[in-house]
């Protein structure tokens, strides 16, 4: 059934190898084969190894592959790794779902740029105005799937996200691109990189804006309102808001030990997908600032047995408003007891600033037989230095009245009524690791990391991970670690919200997990990964409803989750020209609390890619995504989610020996219709058909390097 469904993409992907010339590699060293070829990752001890031998499940995602994906977006270069989905929530931020471990906000993964946290402290994400991130400056990805705590603290849960920029080595010269398609969106970027002096540089500025997809919703949660009080104020059906303006800018400079880099994010006139209380609002825009900038000495030759790492890093970030965010739309009473209209929608206008301060210092000693130790200590300070608020309803904090329907904003920040207080954190760690080359073919890592909040304790969290190269072709690992993620701001201080209220005694969730990882290779171009796990999450935080029937929910821990699951990938090389990726992930997660199949994140993935580069300069790439099983929370009626197949295509020509590339990108080629689970709701769900992704978008690209 599932081949018949999906025909066209089996058709096309049977009409790319008449396209591929003849011809075998050349036979090469054995051990250049299975090492020399082999990609390297640091995420997962901070120390350079090779993939197959280092004590994570992780995966390395090259600039060469992205260009493959024909990814315009990071989120679609994330969506190929097996065991991660990509998902949206209301206002479609991106979920990162690893192993059926899946919330709205998101915190349980962390996302770092070279080895920084991009960690806010309101929600414990990377920013409710996102806005998405775009590829060009990017050199590779590594991906840790399972928990990282001993190494890098809080909120290094469920999954390791690090984002490696080019550097001065990596880029020739000066280029530039541009990317014109559906939606009106347009990209373009202009890179330069060389050295003067024994002085690397590399700059590289990359906009981006689009109108957003055009896909709609059926019924909002203004039509529920709409039927309780006898208003006709909702906006559905109509479109979802997806539009945006982005400039992304980045710096580094490297001389001798020494690396500096610089950056910033902005984001404008962001798009609220369906709203941020789930009533479509197409005027209401959200913006972003964030500025970056970090300080590494590195110098592995410190002396004869003992490399140093020192860093220094500082970001500052913020979510802000470019025009009313309409909780409400025009002529909403904003609640069946409340028989007034509001004239102008019911608005609020949360704003949050925050400060990221970081250093870290870490020694590698190697002076110990057959040992490599790492320690380290490191302190951050973070603070929220500045909250504002205007809205129309609540309590005027004036008066101490009620906010009549029709009032004009009233600024309440800095008073009770304000969403969130000013407030601040420390963390200070210290960690040691131990790599112990028991024998020729053993290596036991070996690790803890104590660490210490300012506003809610310490924790420790440690890891072991055997790994046994058991073949020249063969590695099997059998890994454990735990983790753990520090309660939000906003779950901790969130107040005066008629939806959600924090609770300043909570405690970190935490994860425990075990894995059990093979690396195969049984022929100089196949590679095959099987991975085995299992995990525990315990202390989940979510906002339960409060006993005395006010409808308000209030964040407690009360959550428990159990999951397992199996992960399979095969790269093949069949020639010089054609080579194919493939992966199949499946996981069974129960949620303890109610008894029932764990939601929202699908129990099957699979993905496959095929290439084709030719020496004439065309490179042919197709690529499908499969979705599947993923289940309702426990309350809600609904069916379960439908399953759906995305199929990307992509092809390009170089031309001028390399100088000018232009490319044609299709994605979801059979304009399929996708949808990820929106939120359920009493006494029903407020967006019942689910949140439509894009359908078929078409893209015209050209590159030349000057």
């Amino acid at each position: 059934m599932f081949f018949k469904r999906h025909a066209q993409f089996f058709l096309l992907l049977a009409l790319l190898p008449p396209l591929i010339a003849s011809g075998q590699d050349e036979d090469e060293d054995e051990l250049a084969h299975f090492f020399g070829d082999e990609e390297f990752i640091s995420i997962a001890t901070g120390i350079v190894q090779p993939l197959s031998k280092a004590p994570a499940v992780a995966s390395v995602i090259t600039a060469k592959e992205i260009m493959q994906i024909a990814a315009t977006d990071i989120d679609e270069i994330l969506g190929t790794v097996p065991g991660l989905h990509v998902s949206n929530n209301v206002g479609y931020s991106p979920i990162y779902s690893f192993r059926g471990i899946h919330t709205a906000t998101n915190p349980q993964v962390l996302m770092l740029i070279n080895g920084i946290p991009l960690t806010n402290l309101f929600h414990g994400d990377r920013n409710l105005a996102w806005g998405g991130m775009p590829v060009e400056a990017i050199s590779r990805i590594e991906i840790i799937r399972g928990p990282g705590s001993a190494i890098y603290g809080a909120d290094a849960f469920a999954g390791v996200i690090n984002i490696i920029t080019k550097t001065s080595s990596e880029i020739s010269g000066t280029s530039v691109g541009l990317r014109y398609g559906t939606s009106n969106s347009k990209n373009y970027w202009l890179q330069t990189a060389g050295s003067v002096d024994g002085l690397g540089y590399m700059a590289i500025i990359e906009g981006r804006k689009t109108d957003g997809n055009s896909e709609k919703i059926t019924s909002d949660a203004q039509s529920l309102l709409d039927r309780l009080s006898g208003t006709s104020a909702s906006l559905a059906p109509g479109s979802i808001n997806r539009e945006g303006e982005a400039i992304d800018a980045r710096l580094e400079l490297t001389f001798n030990k020494l690396t500096f880099r610089a950056g910033s994010q902005i984001r404008n006139a962001g798009g609220l997908g369906a709203g941020i209380a789930q009533a479509l609002d197409p005027k209401g825009q959200v913006a972003s600032k964030r500025y970056n900038a970090d300080l590494n000495y590195n110098n592995n030759q410190f002396t004869k047995n003992i490399g140093i790492k020192a860093t220094a890093s500082y970001l500052q970030t913020s979510q802000e408003v470019d025009d009313d965010l309409r909780i409400f739309p025009q002529g909403s009473t904003g609640s069946p007891f409340n028989p007034y209209p509001f004239p102008e929608g019911v608005i609020g206008n949360p704003e949050v600033y925050e400060r990221h301060y970081r250093t870290n210092l870490s020694a590698t000693f190697r002076g110990l037989t057959r040992h490599e130790l790492m320690a380290g200590i490191g302190y951050y300070y973070g603070d929220i230095y500045k909250v504002k608020e205007e809205k129309n309803f609540g309590t005027n904090p004036t008066t101490g009245l009620a906010i009549p329907p029709g009032s004009p904003l009233v600024n309440v920040s800095g008073t009770p009524s304000a969403f969130l207080n000013e407030d601040e954190r420390e963390n200070s760690h210290v960690f040691i690791q131990d790599v112990w080359h028991l024998a020729d073919d053993w290596e036991l890592t070996t690790g803890l990391r104590f660490d210490h909040y300012s506003n809610f304790g310490d924790t420790t969290n440690p890891r072991v991970a055997l790994v046994w190269s058991a073949r020249h072709n063969l590695t099997v690992k059998a890994l454990y670690g735990e983790s753990f993620r520090a309660p939000s701001f906003g779950e901790a201080g969130e107040q005066a919200n008629p939806l959600f209220l924090g609770n300043p005694d909570l405690k970190p969730e935490t994860l425990k997990s075990y894995e059990l990882a093979f690396n195969y290779k049984p022929t100089y171009d196949l590679t095959l990964d099987l991975n085995l796990f299992q995990y525990y999450w315990k202390d989940i935080i979510q906002f339960t409803p409060n006993i005395d029937s006010s409808g308000t929910r209030t964040a407690q821990n009360v959550g428990e989750q159990k999951g397992h699951g199996i992960e399979l990938e095969a790269r093949w090389k069949v020639n010089n020209y054609f080579s194919i990726l493939s992966n199949y992930s499946w996981q069974k997660s129960e949620d303890e609390l109610n008894q029932a199949d764990a939601a929202n994140a699908p129990e099957q993935q699979l993905y496959i890619r095929a290439n084709t580069a030719l020496p004439s300069g065309w490179n042919i790439s197709l690529q499908a995504n499969r979705v599947m099983d993923r289940n309702r929370v426990f309350d809600d009626s609904r069916a379960n989610i439908n399953d759906y197949t995305t199929v990307d295509f992509n092809i390009r020509k170089s031309f001028l020996t390399d100088q000018l590339e232009l490319a044609l990108i299709t994605k979801n080629l059979f304009n399929s219709d996708a949808r990820e689970p929106s939120p359920n709701g009493q006494p029903a769900p407020a967006i019942s058909n689910d949140l439509p992704l894009a359908r078929r978008r078409i893209f015209g690209e050209i590159r030349y390097s000057l």
